[in-house]
């Protein structure tokens, strides 16, 4: 329950280490699983001093027992053990530290950690963080990849050797951390994280060689499969073996059976990208010379043609065809030239032998006065009026004496 204070009522140091002491007494005992990272057996003494870590959250808290307690587990428990405890709250009021009195130490055995294993993956695995879909491609040739490994391990030097066997000119940025004990999920989480933070890192490989359940449980802790979910880049599990397959191999875009299968999947050989490339070089020779070759002939089909063979040929036919089209129309012309010219001649002669012209050669004449009026009659002629008579071969002047028919 609270506590009333103020300024003017402060409780004393002792007062509240008291009141913080009764409220952890009301916890009462409980079980408690966790991480052996420090464990104190000092010769003669009665009491046994460790530390009890949760890796996921890294938080610990002391432990204390009984010489007897811990006796009974000696054998099988030592730091870095899994352990589950069952153990009372005490608050130890000097100080104010706050510590678990153990009653009871078990270890976690082989079977218990796959049994929870198991169902974390199928908890994971509801929540669609293993589903295909969600994995991304990697790309073909990264520039930098990101390596999460030990210090100095042989994952390391696999990974490096093949790499850059394979592809002298790659880049990493390498992160060493601790691959197991309590320390590694934290470690391994937060380098992921400074990984993928980096925009010019394309792919990330996460590598341990191998190692028992134990060892490799730390890729199978929960915290690391969420954030390597929440990854924006590629990430490759390369943990331990081929029959090793912690929770990691699930989550991640590309699952490596081992640290040098990982620098093989990621990176390509230089040595066959250029046989495949050869090899292309030679397809699209082979498909260039196909296509040239099939126009080859396809040419020669049409110049074996005997139009294109002797292109005269058609033109020589047709020459005889626009001769003899011609004579035709020469003839034809000619015949209407004939025709029209013998019409013209005949209406010639029917136009000279009616024309003036000719009455004036058979001896008549044509009488005109000064005006040019033809005289028609001897009413339209005057005494004394000269007249201009005109006849075949030219014409002169009269002068009218008498006029017949007065």
């Amino acid at each position: 329950m609270a506590v009333n204070t103020s300024a003017q009522s402060p409780l004393p140091v002792g007062e509240v280490s008291r009141l913080i002491g009764g409220w952890i007494d009301r916890l009462g005992a409980v079980w408690v699983e966790g991480q052996i990272t420090q464990l104190s057996r000092r010769p003669g003494a009665g009491v046994v001093f460790l530390t009890l870590r949760d890796p996921s959250y890294d938080i610990s808290i002391a432990v204390t027992c009984y010489r007897q307690v811990f006796d009974a587990v000696a054998d099988v428990v030592s730091e870095g053990a899994r352990v589950i405890v069952h153990a009372r709250p005490e608050w130890y009021a000097p100080r104010g530290q706050l510590s678990l009195r153990a009653a009871e130490i078990r270890p976690v055995g082989v079977g218990e950690l796959l049994a929870r294993l198991e169902q974390l993956k199928k908890s994971l695995a509801a929540e669609g963080l293993f589903a295909p879909e969600r994995k991304k491609p990697l790309p073909f040739l990264p520039q930098l990849i990101g390596l999460v490994c030990g210090r100095a391990s042989a994952a390391e030097r696999d990974v490096l050797e093949n790499a850059r066997h394979r592809w002298p000119a790659v880049r990493f940025e390498v992160r060493n951390v601790a691959v197991q004990g309590v320390h590694a999920v934290p470690q391994v989480t937060q380098a992921v994280k400074e990984l993928d933070a980096l925009d010019e890192v394309d792919v990330i490989i996460v590598a341990r060689g191998g190692g028992s359940v134990e060892d490799l449980l730390p890729f199978s802790d929960e915290q690391l499969v969420r954030t390597v979910a929440d990854c924006r880049t590629p990430v490759v599990s390369a943990i331990g073996h081929e029959p090793d397959n912690p929770l990691l191999d699930h989550v991640a875009d590309l699952r490596a059976s081992t640290p040098t299968d990982a620098a093989k999947k990621v990176v390509p050989d230089v040595g066959e990208e250029l046989q495949r490339v050869q090899a292309l070089r030679d397809r699209a020779r082979r498909c260039v010379r196909a296509l040239v070759e099939r126009e080859e002939r396809g040419l020669a089909h049409a110049l074996a043609r005997p139009s294109m063979e002797d292109p005269h040929r058609m033109v020589d036919e047709r020459a005889e065809q626009i001769a003899a089209l011609a004579d035709r129309s020469r003839r034809t012309l000619r015949h209407l030239l004939d025709r029209a010219e013998s019409e013209l001649a005949h209406t010639h002669a029917r136009v000279v032998a009616l024309s003036p012209a000719a009455t004036l050669r058979r001896g008549y004449a044509v009488l005109q006065k000064a005006d040019g009026h033809v005289v028609r009659s001897p009413q339209e002629a005057s005494e004394g009026e000269a007249l201009r008579a005109r006849v075949a071969e030219g014409e002169f002047t009269v002068r009218v004496e008498d006029r017949a028919g007065n």
